[in-house]
């Protein structure tokens, strides 16, 4: 009997009992087929015993076939991605750089942890192919006798883990608690939020007024008195958008005696100032009350211009001022809908309206940002509103009472958040503020990386700048206890030092050192379930964006340093708190802004009183504008790179260590880094 090929000892697996029965063919082409019992030969016959030497050669030679493909390919696109790279890196411009002048001081330190880590990422390698794997966990024996020490790089990766353990890991396990304490706290305080407008929801809460509050049977006429409405357009070498923004602001319903509109134009490039200017005309001779302003001295940015404004004498004829960023575009019913919940409500100072974005879907980079500022709005300031009755003015799309400017200290000049500064100063001094979710005015969100982190660090260094300038003021007004802890606790500390303190330290310091620490290791919970659930309930007044949860997630940790580095610069008054750069726009226009610009007038037409060479000078300006430039600048940004290194590193020694959600986490994370660093998100900056 021929002998059997059994290979069931070698895969564990039981065989099956039987006489076995061999077959002999004459043809040596067919194969042999082994019969292990009476009813074996009617049962199908697996398709590995079927085959012969030519066969199994075959399959192999396929495989092997395969197998090349697949590494050839991992090849071209590794080699494709390295050829793009150096495109980009060769194509940057010189000053695309971020500034590394008085603020490198973080790229400093972040360079230092990845040089660390790839020393100590090297001696994990060795001692991993060497088999030293009693190191991988710490409770595991360290030798200590001579007789155990192997070499002389062996005595120095020993010193390591001894100082690893006992002088490394304790500072690290205490810092990181802390910041899991801080997680948890404003984790809880988002909960808190979400259910709160929840409550909004399912209550119907939202500001009412009378149908018709400017009804007066004595007045003559119509029988309708309204209040005088003062309008500001504050702009600053704003090409983009200018003319969007006056156009809607100029087509508000509302009596035209009874509204003024300020062009308040800090443009320092002539060419813009007479476009501007040509607009104003343009809509003059059409009967709107509107007035083109420029300042000679241009100090305080935004803060200068509003309060240069404010001190004309013709404003005390006005009681109510209304302000609009030159990229907003309000409908025409926006004063009818904000401006009658002053009436009968002489405690209220400000109304604001909510923020929609008219090119959120432009690209990524926008997705994004409409996620987080939905959550802002739809939450953050409606339920502060409702319930707190203060919020922090966005600057823009809101209606002020002018007493209220003036009894506070009208706008200030010393931060970058004005808008802040005036409405803590207004809340302080008892005044009321409606916040309204249903009235939207249209705007842009940044559409370039560049654009939008010198927009993030300017939101997040001007309230630490602030929280150092009023909180004197704070703890020596006269409001409610619970006011001051709300103004200081949560407004100040929780969401504006905490939020981008811990998010930075945990997820960009903590996480990475861990890996090369597994003492004091973090656990699942803090790096995937809650920050999912978080991310969760920031997408939830957003549902379209849902599948965007993981990228909003792996962005926001991105944004971490940049916030960071600004919150440090603002607490601390280092030198970039106080720049103050306008955010580039795109000038996408809604559809009614389309119509009335296809509606235009010849120049022309339209402005009598400029002279021919002036004329001439406007329409070739108007030729140049509509000739969009094509060239781009790409960026390279230090920080997001430094990082990505950082925390990619991390992931090759996770993956030493078989930590399965750390090493997915790190990689996607390291990526993100890598992806903002080389400004592949967005578009560029023209």
């Amino acid at each position: 009997m021929a002998p059997r090929l059994d290979f069931s000892d070698w895969w564990a697996k039981d065989t099956r009992k039987g006489t076995p029965v061999v077959v002999k063919m004459e043809n040596p082409n067919y194969s042999v087929v082994e019969i292990e019992g009476p009813d074996s030969a009617f049962r199908p016959v697996e398709k590995s015993r079927g085959k012969n030497a030519k066969q199994v050669t075959w399959v192999l030679l396929l495989k092997a076939h395969r197998a090349v493909g697949c590494l050839t390919w991992f090849a071209t696109v590794f080699w494709s991605l390295l050829g793009a790279i150096k495109k980009r890196l060769s194509f940057t411009h010189p000053l695309g750089s971020e500034r590394l002048g008085r603020d490198r001081w973080l790229f400093t330190a972040i360079k230092l942890f990845l040089a660390l880590s790839l020393l100590i990422l090297g001696f994990e390698i060795v001692a991993y192919f060497r088999g030293w794997h009693y190191f991988e966990s710490p409770s595991l024996h360290i030798p200590t006798s001579t007789l155990e020490i192997q070499s002389l790089l062996h005595l120095v990766y020993v010193g390591w883990l001894s100082l690893r353990a006992d002088y490394i890991a304790p500072p690290i396990k205490a810092l990181s608690k802390f910041c899991i304490v801080l997680f948890l706290i404003q984790s809880v305080d988002r909960l808190i939020l979400c259910l709160g407008c929840f409550w909004i929801k399912f209550k119907k809460i939202k500001p009412r007024f009378d149908e018709e509050p400017f009804r007066n049977d004595d007045a003559e006429g119509c029988g309708y008195v309204y209040p005088m409405v003062l309008v500001q357009i504050p702009m600053c070498n704003e090409i983009e958008v200018y003319e969007q923004s006056i156009s809607a602001v100029c087509q508000l319903d509302w009596p035209k005696d009874r509204i003024l509109v300020q062009v308040l134009d800090d443009s320092n490039d002539e060419s813009i100032q007479l476009l501007i200017k040509a607009e104003v005309a343009k809509w003059s001779q059409k009967g709107v009350n509107i007035i083109y302003r420029h300042r000679l001295v241009r100090t305080g940015y935004k803060a200068g211009n509003l309060k240069s404004a404010m001190s004309c004498d013709y404003v005390e004829a006005y009681e109510f001022v209304a302000i609009f960023d030159a990229d907003f575009q309000p409908n025409p019913d926006f004063l009818k809908l904000t401006v009658p919940h002053f009436k009968d409500n002489p405690e209220l100072g400000l109304v604001q309206a909510r923020w929609s974005f008219v090119n959120k879907d432009e690209n990524l980079l926008t997705r994004l940002q409409n996620i987080n500022l939905c959550f802002h709005f739809e939450v953050e300031q409606q339920v502060s509103g409702v319930f707190l009755n203060f919020f922090g003015f966005n600057g823009t799309a809101g209606v002020w009472r002018i007493k209220a400017l003036e009894e506070s200290g009208g706008w200030l000049e010393r931060t970058t958040v004005e808008d802040m500064d005036i409405a803590v100063r207004a809340h302080l001094h008892g005044w009321k503020f409606i916040y309204l979710n249903d009235v939207k005015v249209l705007c842009e969100v940044p559409e370039s990386y560049e654009a939008y982190k010198k927009q993030q660090h300017r939101w997040h260094s001007g309230p630490m700048q602030l929280f150092r300038l009023c909180l004197g003021a704070i703890l020596t007004s006269k409001i409610a206890i619970w006011k001051k802890a709300n103004l200081i606790l949560l407004f100040f500390l929780l969401r504006k030092l905490i939020l981008p303190f811990y998010s930075f330290t945990l997820f960009c310091i903590i996480l990475p050192l861990t890996m090369f620490v597994p003492e004091a290791e973090l656990p699942v919970w803090v790096i995937c379930y809650i920050p999912v659930f978080m991310s969760f309930l920031n997408l939830l007044p957003s549902p379209k964006s849902f599948p965007f949860i993981v990228p909003y997630l792996l962005f926001e940790n991105t944004m971490s340093v940049t916030k960071f580095n600004a919150m440090v610069s603002g607490l601390f008054q280092l030198g970039s708190s106080y720049e103050w750069i306008v955010t580039k726009k795109a000038g996408r226009s809604s559809e009614s802004d389309l119509l009335s610009i296809t509606e235009k007038e010849t120049p022309k037409q339209l402005l009598r009183g400029v002279s021919d060479s002036e004329l001439l000078e406007l329409n070739q300006l108007e030729e140049q504008k509509q000739k969009k430039p094509v060239k781009k600048i790409n960026k390279i940004y230090h920080k997001e790179l430094a990082l990505a290194f950082l925390l990619l590193t991390a992931a090759v020694r996770s993956l030493l260590a078989a930590q399965g959600v750390h090493f997915y986490f790190l990689m996607f994370q390291g990526v993100t880094f890598l992806l903002v660093g080389l400004d592949l998100i967005g578009e560029q900056m023209s």
